[in-house]
């Protein structure tokens, strides 16, 4: 961790303006996941403790640059304020004349919430008077948003040029656990990458294949790696773009990359379908693969125990419908009892985690969606560049 952090500035007495990463589920105004907000809620209680006004922001949904009261954070404020046991003030907006003289009417020690950042175009559009009207709020910038860091919004980067700037706590811990796996992995070094499409995964592979001793291939992007092998796929997912790009890397990657041997099929994606498993040999032209077979499961299982480090991105079957989530389940509880360092990313793997009840058996469960994903591929995220450096 190359960047100062809350430990390293003084906070006492001053008005800090926290970038959060509240994008949670909501569901008829209710969070139906909250692992962001309480991820958030040690750094939020590390400065109230430390005598500091704490002003959160955060983006939510995709509301187009405008008001929107289906994407309102207030539905955040009131669980926040449940968590905390103290009350989060709500402003209707997040700039605004009005927004800060409340900002600043705030009572030492207390936090509040702002409205949507993204309810204004020029958030994403890191408008430069935008970020300065964010920057009034404060006269400390906190980064703790990880799950944003990959963007260069107006409340990530932009207002970083206007503030003293550092990374919150849950920023420092996503960054030592992703980059402490990618620069000094404790051996065996595995990584696990299963979802859609191999596209999304080209430069995760490319940055990867160098670092890992095993490579662990599932989802619907297995099914393109088998095509390269020359293997009849059915109506599986194929990306056949990627095609020319998995041959070359199975080409090139020796032994390191290991692919199902067996899947289990279904005539289509939809609970309680006859299914059968079959080798990778004999998948029917009239049938698609859904998740990985017993023999792959317990033969990646096999890495997986003798691993010590585990980065995973990505589920290895449709997790979402039974009885599609037996292949993840199976290696996931595996890792769960291996006693290997196992960080997981990406939207779809921690939802996966949660689901099978696993998630507080890993040692770490990124917050980050895309964030993940660009870190492992080796990129540069503007919302920790910007960070002041140690």
């Amino acid at each position: 961790m190359t960047k100062k952090t809350v430990r390293d500035v003084e906070v006492q007495g001053k008005r800090v303006l926290v970038r959060v990463d509240f994008n949670v589920p909501l569901q008829e105004g209710q969070i139906t996941d909250d692992r962001r907000i309480r991820e958030a809620l040690p750094t939020i209680q590390y400065l109230l403790e430390r005598g500091a006004t704490v002003v959160l922001m955060s983006h939510l949904g995709r509301p187009k640059g405008q008001p929107d009261p289906k994407y309102s954070l207030r539905p955040v404020a009131n669980h926040l304020s449940e968590l905390l046991g103290r009350p989060v003030p709500f402003f209707e907006d997040c700039v605004g004349e009005a927004v800060v003289e409340g900002v600043r009417s705030l009572a030492l020690g207390s936090v509040a919430l702002l409205e949507n950042l993204r309810f204004h175009p020029e958030e994403e559009a890191n408008d430069p008077e935008f970020a300065k009207s964010l920057a009034q709020l404060g006269e400390l910038y906190v980064n703790d948003a990880f799950g944003s860091a990959h963007r260069a919004h107006a409340s990530t980067e932009g207002v970083a040029h206007y503030l003293p700037a550092v990374a919150g706590l849950l920023m420092e811990k996503e960054l030592n656990y992703l980059g402490g796996a990618l620069a000094q992995p404790e051996r065996p070094f595995v990584a696990i990458l299963g979802g859609a499409k191999v596209h999304d995964k080209i430069g995760v592979i490319e940055n990867l294949l160098p670092k890992v001793d095993r490579l662990l291939i599932g989802g619907g992007m297995a099914f393109t790696f088998l095509k390269a092998q020359g293997y009849e796929v059915g109506k599986s997912l194929l990306d056949a773009e990627s095609l020319e790009f998995a041959r070359r890397v199975l080409d090139q990657a020796d032994d390191k990359i290991v692919l199902p041997t067996d899947v289990v099929v279904a005539e289509r994606l939809e609970p309680n379908l006859p299914t059968e498993v079959v080798p990778v040999s004999a998948i029917p032209a009239d049938k698609m693969g859904l998740d990985i077979g017993s023999e792959t499961a317990q033969r990646f299982s096999e890495v997986v125990r003798s691993a010590r480090t585990v980065v995973w991105n990505g589920p290895l079957g449709a997790f979402e419908t039974p009885p599609f989530e037996q292949g993840t389940r199976s290696v996931m509880q595996t890792l769960a009892e291996s006693g290997a360092l196992s960080i997981l990313g990406g939207g779809d793997t921690a939802a996966c985690a949660e689901q099978l009840g696993l998630a507080d058996k890993m040692s770490h469960i990124s917050t980050g969606g895309g964030a993940s994903l660009e870190f492992l591929e080796g990129r540069t995220l503007p919302g920790v560049a910007i960070l002041q450096d140690r």
